[in-house]
């Protein structure tokens, strides 16, 4: 199966990119926002109304997968698209965002990381080698190499060696992957150190896959912070490969991604706020929770086109959510969604039709973070 990535347009002005990368169970049009649904789901979601909101693929987790149901059990059942309905693309992530984030729970070897689970307190040891197996047991397009995301901040030193083993991690990935129809991606580290960013991409871009992912940032830093690491990084990675920025999603932190060269995107930031009574608005965030919306019934959004807007007032999700009715947050959650893709079709379009900048700048106009 060849993994090819179509560089389409660039923006003259900015790295801005348009492409499409062929996968066995379609093309991607990017720019693209991935939304997230870890344990084979996305949150309140049915893959029919994933599919209205125009989600092109979507990504679950290897750690939530194998420790239930079980990568074997997904395996069984005919692999990931069969077990959850889904035809679309899929990613899964390493599991190493979730296994270090646990903090006392896990010790890191240069053979891997062994921990305990947040389920039941059981132990465990990932490896590249068994990451691997894992992640061709539940077969998705694309894989993530298992790597260490270092926390914010963290001296040097640290950094260094963590983005010097997660290379020698990424060989073994290689070394293990076995199915010709998944497409292995490394991941760039290197922390908050514009040196060592520098090397890892070179490290990582050395190893010839079929894309690249940028880890380590949207992990607390400010955002100009995120936004200077990936000026230093994008411009060393290929041109003619996709580039992933791993856990971003807030509406201005895509379009300042997409202007450095960014192709991939993922968050669960539109359910989890979703779940909260916010929304995304192309005029900043509304929480539809609070009382000034009691007797507000206009859309989430004035002349948005999601099943949510068409159909319901601010007041009636109001109202559902206060009651803990669940319709209230598949509304919320699927408003968000459909901004978040329809944001990037927009961006797409700019780019297409050489009009990012002005695209960029009209954004700012109305939007209020």
């Amino acid at each position: 199966m060849s993994f090819e990535f179509e560089l389409i347009k660039e923006c003259p002005d900015t790295g801005a990119r348009a492409g499409r990368f062929h996968t066995p169970h379609g093309v991607i049009e990017t720019p693209v926002f991935m939304p997230v649904g870890t344990q084979a789901t996305v949150k309140t979601m049915t893959p029919e109304e994933l599919k209205n909101c125009n989600a092109q693929i979507i990504l679950s987790n290897t750690y939530h997968l194998y420790l239930r149901p079980g990568h074997e059990l997904v395996q069984e059942a005919g692999g990931l698209h069969q077990f959850m309905h889904w035809d679309r693309p899929i990613l899964t992530d390493s599991g190493g965002f979730q296994v270090f984030s646990l903090g006392d729970l896990r010790k890191i070897k240069e053979e891997g990381v062994a921990f305990r689970s947040h389920i039941d307190g059981s132990k465990h040891l990932f490896t590249p080698e068994s990451v691997m197996a894992i992640e061709n047991a539940l077969g998705a397009d694309i894989i993530m190499a298992f790597d260490e995301c270092i926390p914010y901040p963290a001296t040097y030193e640290y950094t260094k060696n963590s983005l010097e083993r997660t290379t020698r991690w990424l060989e073994r990935c290689q070394a293990a992957h076995k199915r010709d129809d998944q497409a292995l991606f490394g991941i760039i580290q290197g922390g908050m150190y514009r040196e060592l960013r520098e090397q890892s991409a070179r490290e990582v871009t050395s190893v010839d896959l079929p894309g690249y992912g940028i880890g380590g940032l949207s992990v607390g830093e400010p955002a100009e912070k995120m936004y200077e690491m990936l000026g230093y990084t994008t411009p060393l990675m290929p041109k003619n490969k996709p580039r992933y920025l791993m856990g971003v999603g807030a509406p201005d932190n895509l379009v300042e991604g997409v202007m450095r060269g960014v192709d991939m995107f993922d968050c669960v930031l539109p359910s989890r706020i979703g779940r909260n009574g916010t929304v995304m608005t192309h005029e900043g965030k509304i929480v539809v929770r609070n009382a000034e919306y009691a007797h507000d019934y206009r859309p989430l959004e004035e002349g948005c086109n999601c099943y949510a807007c068409r159909n319901y007032t601010r007041a009636y999700i109001r109202h559902l959510i206060k009651a803990n009715e669940v319709l209230g947050i598949r509304l919320t959650t699927l408003h968000n969604i459909y901004f978040l893709t329809h944001l990037m079709q927009e961006i797409r379009q700019a780019i297409l039709n050489d009009s990012f900048l002005a695209f960029r700048e009209a954004f700012y106009e109305k939007y209020h973070g």
